[in-house]
């Protein structure tokens, strides 16, 4: 049986990844922070992974039906490659290192949303291909680390100004791609045991709760406030993620 507080926060962490693929992207990038705090990145990445995937069958389902095509078919082959790339660097990146990507994504997550957000009057414009090859394969990259793949992404998506739940399909759909791609890379390195993995098990209630609820208050608020203390816990995560990193 694991300790209370390593399953406190796994079981948060689940319900945070579930939260995102309901549509509720900004949440999901606090997932592996906090579980961070108890153990290693790596071994929280590959144990929320399940989650990830499970609950991208329900989110897709939920959002089938929109999305942006131009988008997603420069994305997905350039994420693709970021996670390969991840892949491949993944055995000379150590656990603290790793720990300090984490923290430094969480604070530029948090300033992309508030240099967005003094943007908010500016005009839609679509960014160049080049730009959106060069952001998704970031995105995968990221993704493959931490599962934070939301900041590089957001940031050549956001200027375009989707509808809602345009940008909330195209998320979902991306991200179920690239979650599919993670699954062989993560099962070569195996960073966790088979503790672990019934540990996952036991995470997908959390996770399925979370994609459902995440559905509801995509459709029910606008989260101007929501957002802003998601970014403020995101802030105290990272923080000590990046004070843990030199402190040791």
């Amino acid at each position: 049986m694991p300790d209370s507080p390593y399953l406190l926060l796994a079981c948060v962490a689940a319900l945070l990844v579930g939260l995102s693929k309901g549509g509720l992207p900004a949440i999901g990038v606090l997932s592996v922070p906090v579980l961070s705090m108890q153990i290693s990145p790596v071994k929280a990445a590959s144990l929320l992974l399940p989650i990830f995937v499970i609950t991208d069958v329900v989110s897709v389902w939920l959002y089938r039906k929109q999305f942006s095509a131009r988008n997603l078919k420069i994305l997905i082959p350039s994420a693709i490659a970021g996670v390969l790339f991840g892949w491949a660097t993944a055995a000379y990146m150590p656990d603290r290192l790793i720990g300090l990507l984490i923290g430094l994504l969480g604070m530029v997550f948090c300033l992309n949303a508030w240099l967005q957000r003094s943007a908010h009057e500016a005009p839609a414009r679509i960014p160049p291909t080049s730009h959106g090859i060069f952001w998704g394969a970031l995105a995968g990259f990221t993704s493959f680390v931490s599962h934070a793949g939301a900041p590089p992404y957001q940031v050549y998506i956001l200027p375009q100004k989707l509808d809602k739940m345009v940008f909330v399909g195209t998320s979902t759909i991306l991200f179920a791609v690239i979650n599919a791609a993670k699954i062989i890379p993560y099962q070569q390195l195996r960073p966790y045991s088979m503790a672990d993995l019934h540990i996952a098990v036991w995470l997908i209630p959390a996770g399925l709760i979370g994609t459902v609820l995440g559905a509801w208050l995509t459709k029910k608020i606008h989260g101007v406030w929501f957002f802003r203390l998601v970014q403020g816990g995101l802030i105290l995560v990272s923080l000590k993620l990046i004070f843990d990193y030199f402190k040791a």
